[in-house]
């Protein structure tokens, strides 16, 4: 028989307070239940990505991960119906004189079902061949009653001039894209938002994937494109940056850099000012994840705050040669930019934790 080690974890009277919560037997981690007076334990770190089960919910008989909802029995730690191979160590508890004890010794396995990486989880290598270009559309309007747009139509006008001087291209639309917001894991731990991102990784339906496979994995240039909304960039642009954020985060925790040799630039129309403003958010949050620029990186166009017409805002872009000829010459920019990028020719520039580095080090030494 193996040798037993009762560990005491508290009062059983103010444990029982709780149906679950994370406790502590020496350096184990435990997620303690209370179920009718009756206590039972698993391991306190979720067999996903380590989160804190006992600072999750116990839903039925299964406890669950706060981070990405995983679910373990409470009693054997099994996983939920159909994931059973899943499973974390469960302990043996008893109470005695009014203490509650954990025998750490009697853990059972923790085992793992083998989990196909998810196919954003490839490395990121580019494949030989001309420079890609990738334009991101964030204007918002009716599906089955499209309209023109001014950002729209310039982006159109830039993509296609790549396509004609020897480049590929092609136009993700976003509000042709069924994928959720942010639901804001990386607030419960920096270790919690994963890349891919948890989402994309838990729901098959989140279409989001495919605006990480163009810039991650396909994009040279990524060319951004936002109307003026208020004042700021559009919804659908925050929507999409916020998701982003997975990215982002591979920086700070792991020192991983995805968007590499990557030139951004930005078209941003509007009926109404503030341009300046959105640019410099745009130009902020590309530099953020780790994109380059080239000279002026972006255009934009808007007839001012007072500018309540919006139909001559419109005649006026569809029928600017200027607007459209600066659309193709940032398009030849980000190009000329990429292909140094992409022939080495700026050197690269290690940035620990993307240039948090107190940050960086702070979250390693919690993990």
């Amino acid at each position: 028989m193996a040798k037993q080690e009762w560990i005491d974890v508290g009062d059983a009277t103010e444990l029982a307070k709780q149906e679950l919560q994370q406790v502590t037997a020496k350096r184990t981690r435990i997620a303690l239940t209370c179920r009718n007076g009756e206590f039972s334990a698993i391991s306190g770190v979720c067999n996903h990505v380590g989160g804190p089960l006992g600072e999750g919910t116990l839903d039925g008989d299964y406890v669950t991960c706060p981070w990405h909802f995983w679910k373990f029995h409470h009693r054997d730690g099994k996983g939920e119906p159909g994931f059973e191979a899943d499973a974390v160590p469960a302990y043996a508890v008893k109470v005695d004189n009014g203490r509650v004890l954990v025998d750490i010794a009697s853990a059972t396995p923790r085992t793992r079902k083998p989990h196909d990486p998810h196919p954003l989880a490839r490395p990121v290598e580019r494949a030989p061949g001309p420079i890609r270009v990738v334009g991101i559309s964030t204007t918002v309007m009716h599906p089955q009653y499209p309209r023109y747009s001014t950002s729209d139509a310039l982006l159109k006008t830039a993509v296609e001039h790549a396509k004609s001087i020897g480049c590929t291209g092609d136009i993700i639309y976003l509000r042709e894209l069924n994928f959720r917001h942010c639901e804001g894991y990386y607030s419960k731990s920096a270790r919690a938002c994963t890349w891919p991102c948890s989402i994309t990784q838990m729901d098959p339906n989140d279409q989001l994937d495919r605006v990480y496979e163009a810039i991650v994995h396909g994009a040279d240039v990524i060319l951004v494109t936002t109307p003026i909304r208020w004042g700021v960039a559009s919804s659908l642009y925050f929507k999409m940056v916020e998701r982003l954020n997975c990215i982002q985060n591979q920086e700070t925790i792991a020192d991983r850099q995805l968007l590499k040799n990557k030139a951004a630039a930005f078209i941003i129309t509007g009926g109404q000012d503030n341009v300046q403003a959105v640019a410099g958010q745009m130009l902020g949050f590309f530099a953020e994840v780790g994109c380059q620029f080239p000279q002026f990186p972006y255009i934009a166009h808007s007839r001012g705050w007072s500018a309540e017409d919006m139909e001559n805002n419109t005649r006026y872009v569809e029928t600017s040669e200027a607007l459209h000829d600066g659309a193709r010459a940032l398009a030849e920019r980000a190009i000329e930019m990429a292909k140094l990028l992409v022939a080495g020719t700026i050197a690269e520039v290690e940035m620990v934790g993307g240039g948090r580095k107190g940050h960086h080090i702070d979250v390693k030494a919690q993990i």
